[in-house]
C-alpha cells in the first residue's frame, strides 16, 4: 500500500519531516532553508524564496504548496504548519481555505499570540506571568521588547533599543530558569508529553536567541503541578488542538508563563520516538481521536549552532550522524544566523546537555577550519551553547 502524503510548511521543515517519515508518511515540505537533509527526508521539497529573511508571504507559499500538492500520484491528506506563521493569521486562514489544515486555525493562533488578550486570560485564570503592555514603559531598562507572533527568540531585544512598532509589545524582565512544556491538546483535555530545560545563546544584535533544549527533566512536584494545571487550563480556554508548547521561566518556586507556541515546536526533536509517535498523536488529536504518547527513556538534547564568529561558506563535508538541518554545499550563511542542529542523548538530562555542549564545539571548529572560513575564525571564539552548567539562570525571553 502506498504511503499517504502530507504537506508541511515551516521556517525549518526538517523536524516535522523527520517525524512524519518515522510515522510512515511521505512529507511534502515547503520551508525557508532548503537544507540537504530536509530534501532527503521529503518526498518532494521546495525552498520558499526570501522567507528566511523577511518571513512567509502568501504568493510564494501558495506557489510552493501548489507545486508540492501536484507532484504525488495521491493528493496530500492535509497541511501541517510549523514555525513562521504565528504572526500571519490571515495567511493561515487563506491556507485553510485551500487545504485541510491539521492544527490550530487562524483565530486560535491569533488569540494565543495576542499579548493583551492573553495577559487578561492569564489574570482571569490566576496563572503567573510577567507584566505585559503594548505602550512603551516609563523605565525601559526593566523591560524587554518582543515582536507579536515572534518565535525563536531572535526578535527579543532590551526595550531601551527597541524600534517603535505596532507589531511589538513589552514584557517586564525577570531572571530565572527557562523551561518548556510540550503537550498534546484535545477537545477532551491536555496530555503532557514532557518538560524540557531550555537555554538562550545571545550574541551581537540577537541577545535572546533560542539555543537549545534538553529533556525530559523533573522539577519539584509543586512546580510540575503548577505547570500542568496552567497547560490544562489554557488548552481548554483557548480551544487548542494538537502539539502545543508552553514556555515558562522558573523564578524561585513559581513558573511564569512567557509564551504559547500553538504548533509543533523545536522540542519535537527531544521528545519524539523512532516510530514518530508525536506526529501520529498530533494528527489523532486534530481529528478528534485519542492520542498515544511516546514512552520516554533517558534524555535527549538538541541545540542550534550559529554563525557567530563570522559569515560561513559551507564546503563539501561529511556531516556527523548527530547533526541535522545541514546546509547544502556552497551555501553562504550570514553572521549570527543558524548553521545546523546538534543532537545528543544520555541517561540523564545533564549528561545529554554536556554531550551536546561538546558536540557544538566539535562542529563549530570543524566548519570554521574549512579553507574558506579559516581567516574569519582567527581570534574568534567558537559559539558555546549557552550556560556552562545545566540549569543556569537566564533572563526572561
Amino acid at each position: 500500500m502506498t504511503a499517504k502524503t502530507i504537506l508541511i510548511a515551516a521556517l525549518s521543515g526538517r523536524g516535522l519531516a523527520a517525524s512524519a517519515r518515522r510515522a510512515g508518511y511521505l512529507p511534502l515540505v515547503a520551508d525557508a532553508f532548503g537544507d540537504s537533509d530536509t530534501g532527503e527526508l521529503a518526498a518532494e521539497a521546495r525552498c520558499v524564496k526570501d522567507a528566511a529573511r523577511i518571513g512567509f508571504h502568501a504568493k510564494p507559499v501558495f506557489t510552493a504548496l501548489a507545486e508540492l500538492a501536484a507532484a504525488p500520484a495521491r493528493p496530500p491528506i492535509g497541511l501541517v504548519l510549523g514555525s513562521g506563521f504565528e504572526d500571519r493569521p490571515k495567511l493561515i486562514a487563506a491556507l485553510a481555505r485551500r487545504y485541510r489544515l491539521i492544527g490550530n486555525d487562524a483565530s486560535t493562533v491569533a488569540r494565543s499570540k495576542n499579548p493583551a488578550a492573553l495577559g487578561a486570560l492569564l489574570d482571569a485564570l490566576a496563572i503567573a506571568h510577567p507584566e505585559t503592555r503594548l505602550a512603551p514603559p516609563e523605565k525601559p531598562g526593566e523591560w524587554l521588547s518582543k515582536r507579536i507572533g515572534g518565535s525563536g527568540g531572535a526578535h527579543i531585544v532590551p526595550a531601551t533599543v527597541a524600534e517603535r512598532s505596532p507589531r511589538r509589545y513589552f514584557q517586564r524582565r525577570l531572571v530565572g530558569e527557562p523551561a518548556s512544556a510540550l503537550a498534546i491538546a484535545t477537545r477532551d483535555g491536555a496530555h503532557m508529553v514532557g518538560i524540557s530545560r531550555q537555554w538562550i545563546v545571545g550574541c551581537g544584535p540577537r541577545p535572546y536567541r533560542y539555543g537549545g533544549a534538553v529533556g525530559p527533566v523533573r522539577l519539584a512536584p509543586a512546580i510540575e503541578m503548577s505547570i500542568r494545571a496552567a497547560v490544562e487550563q489554557l488548552c481548554g480556554a483557548l480551544g487548542l488542538v494538537g502539539l502545543v508548547a508552553f514556555d515558562f521561566l522558573l523564578v524561585g518556586t513559581t513558573p511564569y508563563l512567557l509564551d504559547i507556541n500553538p504548533r509543533p515546536s523545536a522540542t519535537l526533536d527531544v521528545f519524539d520516538d523512532a516510530t514518530g509517535s508525536l506526529f501520529h498523536a498530533h494528527l489523532a488529536a486534530c481529528e478528534g481521536r485519542a492520542p498515544q504518547l511516546p514512552v520516554l527513556n533517558g534524555a535527549r538534547a538538541a541545540a542550534v549552532l550559529y554563525a557567530d564568529p563570522g559569515p560561513l561558506a559551507v564546503a563539501s563535508l561529511s556531516w556527523p550522524a548527530w547533526t541535522a538541518d545541514r546546509p547544502s554545499p556552497a551555501t553562504r550563511i550570514p553572521r549570527y544566523r543558524p548553521i545546523a542542529t546538534v543532537f545528543a542523548a544520555g541517561e540523564t538530562a545533564e549528561e545529554a546537555f554536556r554531550s551536546c555542549h561538546r558536540r557544538l564545539d566539535v562542529l563549530g571548529e570543524m566548519l570554521y577550519a574549512q579553507a574558506p572560513n579559516r581567516e574569519r575564525s582567527n581570534n574568534a571564539e567558537i559559539q558555546r551553547p549557552g550556560p556552562e552548567r545545566f540549569g543556569a539562570r537566564s533572563q526572561a525571553r
